[in-house]
């Protein structure tokens, strides 16, 4: 038989990678498609005039690097080969080439080939002709540098690819919000030399996917995990990205375009950010309360038959107990002992064993009410603990009894289905403690289980 281990709440949930995969090959295809058809334009003069005006933004040897990114991030799937995963850090290398090359041409005031290797574009108002801009190459250089250790799975390796993917998404937030912002002279740019909207595009997804291949080993694997934190990071990702753009976004329109008094947007902004700041807290706080209350039932019920367990059972039943003695009511106490389980394991096996307890579980379920305390408290004992008297105690025994009876009755089995009971009532004057009770159960039981087996006998 294979052995057979559980998932850890911290390891990726397999269901979760399975979607996850569709979405990097859906973000991948869709920025090679971009690039390639920049890249074909670029060589193809009358398809490019066929596309929408500003396509040329994107540089030919940037569509070159996206494309190669693109193929490095494919080829670094566990599932390729080891020479697949080295052509993917070669890949990587080259992208990084690309970047810093453009970046030295801008530091060092000189040409290396490279913005015209590929395609040159024209005009009299372009100082640097078929140039990446500065701010691209950084994205592109920190992109191949980021995509090398991709495939990292020793602790001081996936540090450092962690930190790499981490800087590459500072990077392209930095250009998305400069673009969006028209905070272009923080760049240092030129007009003719501008980071285009599908190379941030391109960026974007590229580094979502880079994220989502760390997320497999890494330290945003707490995305993908299976516990109640990962759900609640997953949840609240999208809204702390978006938050932040879209109150510097309504600034910029409420004073720039609506003209209102900046202390008036202020006011607004920081009374919005708190309404929204508390929202999350509620939030957070009510994943975390459901989070311990699962843990605690996790902690107090047994596994196999979703009756309470032994800490479980002491925990409610003094509750109980205490609860019938302020209000002077009887308390019963009901001890269940499983009769041959050592000889069910032994013959028939513990998967056998293991269904007679559940089936003892599942009588008990229907004898009792779910107010009543109810538990597996050993191996093969059950106890329960009602506020009923000693009539009534005695009825469901009888019941648990005739329950027996008619499993015998309608299934042959090698070994007949059987339990012992005792029970005891603690009347409304009496203050006995629950050990005594549970105790005086247990007599009681062991008195029926002799007699049982001297009539066998």
């Amino acid at each position: 038989m294979p052995k057979l281990t559980a998932l850890s709440l911290s390891e990726p949930d397999p269901s979760l990678l399975t979607k996850v995969d569709w979405l990097k090959r859906a973000l991948l295809g869709a920025a090679a498609f971009i690039a390639a058809a920049t890249l074909a334009a670029w060589f193809l003069p009358a398809l490019g005039r066929s596309f929408p005006h500003g396509w040329s933004d994107m540089k030919a040897n940037t569509a070159l690097a996206v494309l190669l990114a693109v193929f490095s991030l494919h080829f670094s799937e566990p599932q390729h080969p080891r020479r697949i995963g080295l052509l993917s850090q070669a890949l990587a290398v080259f992208v990084s080439l690309i970047g810093f090359a453009a970046l030295a041409e801008f530091r060092f005031h000189l040409s290396l080939g490279i913005d015209t290797l590929l395609a040159m574009d024209g005009g009299p108002h372009n100082p640097f002709p078929g140039r990446m801009a500065p701010q691209t190459a950084e994205a592109i250089a920190i992109m191949g540098i980021a995509l090398f250790p991709i495939q990292a799975q020793k602790r001081f390796a996936t540090v450092v690819a962690d930190l790499l993917a981490s800087s590459l998404c500072l990077i392209v937030l930095l250009l998305v919000s400069g673009y969006l912002f028209g905070a272009l002279p923080i760049f240092g740019l030129f007009p003719t030399v501008l980071t285009s909207p599908q190379s941030l595009v391109c960026f974007a997804m590229l580094t979502a996917v880079t994220v989502l291949r760390r997320a497999e080993n890494g330290m945003f694997s707490i995305f993908l995990g299976r516990g109640i934190g990962s759900k609640t990071a997953r949840a609240l990702a999208p809204v702390l990205l978006v938050l932040s753009f879209l109150r510097e976004a309504s600034r910029a329109r409420l004073v720039l375009a609506l003209k209102y008094p900046e202390p008036d947007v202020t006011a607004l902004l920081a009374t919005v950010a708190t309404t929204v700041s508390f929202i999350l807290l509620l939030f957070l706080t009510w994943r975390i309360h459901k989070m311990e209350v699962e843990i605690r039932d996790l902690s107090l019920r047994d596994e196999l038959t979703g009756l309470r367990n032994l800490r479980g059972f002491h925990l409610l039943a003094e509750q109980a107990l205490r609860l019938a003695q302020r209000s002077q009511r009887p308390l019963s106490v009901l001890f269940v002992d499983l009769d041959n389980l050592k000889e069910i394991n032994d013959s028939l096996g513990h998967a056998i064993g293991s269904a007679f307890i559940s089936e003892t579980a599942g009588m008990l379920k229907n004898t009792f009410r779910e107010t009543d305390v109810m538990a597996r408290i050993g191996g093969d004992e059950f106890a329960v603990v009602c506020q009923c008297s000693h009539v009534d105690i005695s009825i469901a025994a009888q019941r648990l009894e005739a329950a027996v009876a008619q499993r015998n009755t309608a299934a042959a089995r090698p070994i007949p289905f059987s339990f012992s009971i005792g029970y005891v009532t603690s009347e409304e004057h009496e203050r006995q403690s629950l050990k005594d009770l549970l105790a005086q159960a247990d007599q009681a039981m062991y008195q029926e289980k002799r007699r049982k087996k001297i009539t066998r006998d």
